[in-house]
């Protein structure tokens, strides 16, 4: 079932809507622990509405935020939160995602989530891993099979 120009914006935010849910259900009632974070949110926005682009695919979603927050808790661990660290610790994500091409513009904020909120390496695991395999797994099933896109274009 091909969806109409006119229903494709509600669809997408519907699916969106039902993919954090997921995210939120698990982090909020289950002891499964953390799966959501807040950049989680743009990286939906893009696999629904802009899911023929580059930064949508899955190899950009996971690595991109994988990087990224790699980077940020990098920072909080030797340098700890300040004016440079949270400006450096985005440059740096921002060049390494460009320079591995696994650019995802919501992952260059986990940085400062991560100088922020002092986290450590336990939240690479939980929720940026596991959070984001369970964003793939959900897009490609709703893309693909539900709504019949032509989603992944390409894995890696």
């Amino acid at each position: 079932m091909k969806i109409s120009k006119n229903f494709e914006p509600i669809v997408s935010g519907i699916s969106a809507a039902v993919v954090i849910g997921v995210l939120a259900f698990l982090t909020l009632r289950t002891s499964a622990g953390v799966w959501l974070m807040f950049s989680f949110g743009a990286t939906v926005f893009i696999i629904f509405v802009l899911y023929n682009l580059e930064t949508a695919q899955p190899k950009n979603v996971f690595f991109g935020h994988l990087v990224s927050i790699l980077v940020g808790v990098i920072f909080n661990e030797t340098i700890g939160f300040s004016f440079y660290s949270l400006g450096l610790s985005v440059g740096v994500a921002v060049a390494l995602m460009s320079y591995l091409k696994v650019m995802h513009p919501p992952a260059a904020s986990n940085p400062l989530v991560a100088l922020s909120m002092d986290l450590s390496f336990d939240f690479v695991l939980f929720p940026v891993i596991t959070g984001t395999i369970a964003i793939i797994f959900m897009s490609v099933v709703i893309n693909k099979i539900i709504l019949k896109r032509n989603y992944p274009k390409k894995w890696f």
